[in-house]
């Protein structure tokens, strides 16, 4: 008898074990995974779409045209 409480008290301590322990985390770890694949992704994809804002690298391909020789200090751009 005492043999199937002890082993009944062990099912159910590895049953919570499973279900509340290692299965969350499991789930936790592969949404996580998940967000940051989809994260480097965007990340990786070309920003140069119709409408959108330049980034900061892409800054010089949208500025006006200037002539050859002008100067502009980094100081007077406003």
């Amino acid at each position: 008898m005492a043999q199937i409480v002890f082993l009944g008290i062990v099912f159910y301590l590895l049953y919570r074990l499973l279900f509340d322990l290692i299965i969350p985390i499991v789930h936790t770890t592969k949404h996580v995974r998940r967000q940051f694949r989809n994260m480097q992704d965007g990340m990786n994809q070309p920003q140069n779409k119709p409408g959108a804002q330049p980034g900061p690298g892409d800054a010089h391909h949208n500025s006006p045209k200037t002539k050859v020789g002008d100067y502009i200090d980094f100081e007077e751009v406003k």
